[in-house]
């Protein structure tokens, strides 16, 4: 075959063998869970979002509806998101019930991603091609922002979305199907990617199927946001629609909207540079396949909200991005019958860009020496929390918070939702300003004295950490 034939995958070879791909999905585990795991056990990690996930697991695992103390006193997540698959944790969480349970079990769910766009890409593409897909899909930056950013209920979406794709591609209409109908119980907002799923799958024949997954997903969503979340929600309501309300006023609303979703779309230019972010590991090719459509809904809603958050690169927002636009980037590469010398041009360019983008990013903190360098307060941060006896209800620091969530009732210091007067009170007060909340310095040490003022005792205060206990 000469240089500017078409791409044919090998068959044969000792690399063509599917161990391979096994391999890379466990070296990616490892380096998910190395990473995930490191971050928490730094004390780096947060009360908003891991301490939350893990009262939920916890609730579950005791065998009753999802509570967190951290949204308030018996807050109900049911009211807050829709996402009951998290029960699956559970039996992990039984076992060990700790929030690295949580951590590993993402790291698991995002490496089993690997596995169907890998094998994908491996028939239609050939071995070398889907290795250096496998890379850079899993070294990519909306993973690594996820895996970096605690645990979130979306890392469940990432597999479900890439094995109900390459169904999609590759004409298993039904299988496409089941696999993006469980997108229902991951959270509210997955009903409509279930939506186009089901237009895309009508487009590409199957009517009748397509239409129907289509109805289902709207109804999904319908159901979660305006009757069962509200029936849970403690104010009756769907709280995060104000992500996309407009300003006082319905004039004004009217306006805002309007500006929301045309021209707001794309303001402020950070949003620009988040959907570049998306294509560029692909050289812009995903556009060419239809599945890139499956993206637009999380873009739009991203997009539309008024929370900046929501608007960047940093943490788990493109988590479902990634399983897409890879998707998108293999059904483009195949569609297009392409030469092996554009094929190999495509790959370059992506790994070229997936390296350049590696230190800006979390995994890049596996090959910092800071990272495994021992700090002494972290010792001392689990000298005092051992002083805090399992079953007590507790205010702490945020990155405090997830230590205690497995073995106390733990709510965030200085939020104002917080269960009031708890038993024991701890503060790490040398946290970097940049990670303060919800308190900067000032109004920490007021909290602290307004609660030795109410007759809570210092037990001890040791390298920045304070810890006080109510008088019983």
């Amino acid at each position: 075959m000469d240089e500017g034939s078409a791409v044919e995958p090998s068959r044969g070879s000792r690399f063509d063998s599917p161990w391979w791909i096994w391999a890379l999905a466990a070296a990616l585990f490892f380096t998910y869970a190395t990473l995930s795991l490191s971050i928490h056990q730094r004390m780096l990690s947060h009360g908003f979002d891991l301490g939350i996930f893990e009262q939920v697991v916890r609730s579950y695992a005791h065998g009753h509806l999802p509570v967190s103390e951290i949204k308030g006193p018996d807050f109900p997540i049911l009211g807050d998101h829709f996402s009951p698959i998290l029960a699956l944790v559970v039996p992990v969480y039984w076992l060990w019930p700790s929030a690295m349970a949580l951590l590993t079990v993402q790291a698991a769910l995002i490496a089993a991603s690997v596995l169907p766009l890998t094998f994908w890409a491996r028939r239609v593409l050939g071995s070398p091609a889907a290795a250096v897909i496998g890379v850079c899909y899993g070294l990519s930056w909306g993973l690594a922002s996820g895996v970096g950013s605690d645990f979130h209920e979306w890392a469940f979406a990432v597999p479900l979305l890439a094995c109900s794709l390459t169904a999609l591609a590759t004409g298993r209409m039904r299988a496409a199907v089941c696999w993006a109908l469980p997108l229902l119980l991951v959270k509210e907002d997955l009903g409509l990617t279930v939506v186009v799923i089901g237009l895309v799958v009508a487009w590409r024949g199957d009517r009748k199927l397509g239409i129907t997954t289509a109805a289902v997903g709207l109804a999904g969503a319908l159901l979660a946001t305006t009757v069962i979340l509200p029936a849970f929600s403690p104010s009756g309501s769907y709280d995060y629609w104000g992500f996309l309300n407009g300003s006082e006023g319905s004039a004004g609303g009217l306006t805002h909207l309007l500006y929301r979703s045309t021209i707001g779309l794309i303001t402020p230019e950070v949003k620009v540079t988040t959907l570049l972010f998306v294509l560029v590991p692909t050289l812009f090719l995903a556009l060419r396949s239809p599945l890139m459509w499956i993206a637009v809904p999380t873009l739009m809603w991203r997009a539309a909200s008024e929370l900046s958050i929501h608007w960047g690169t940093v943490y788990h927002y493109s988590l479902t991005l990634m399983p897409i636009v890879f998707a998108a980037f293999i059904d483009a590469l195949s569609r297009r019958n392409p030469s092996r010398s554009s094929v190999r041009r495509y790959l370059a360019g992506s790994a070229a860009i997936t390296l350049m983008l590696l230190p800006h990013f979390p995994f890049w903190q596996l090959v910092q020496p800071a990272t495994w360098r021992d700090d002494p307060r972290i010792a001392a941060a689990h000298r005092l929390m051992d002083r805090i006896p399992d079953g007590a209800t507790v205010q702490a620091s945020n990155q405090l918070v997830p230590q205690l969530t497995n073995r106390t009732s733990v709510s965030l210091h200085g939020w104002s939702d917080s269960r009031p007067n708890p038993q024991w009170i701890m503060v790490d007060t040398k946290v970097p300003f940049s990670q303060r909340w919800p308190l900067n310095v000032l109004q920490e040490q007021q909290a602290l004295g307004a609660a030795r003022a109410q007759g809570y005792l210092t037990v001890s205060n040791e390298q920045g950490f304070v810890l006080l206990k109510r008088p019983s």
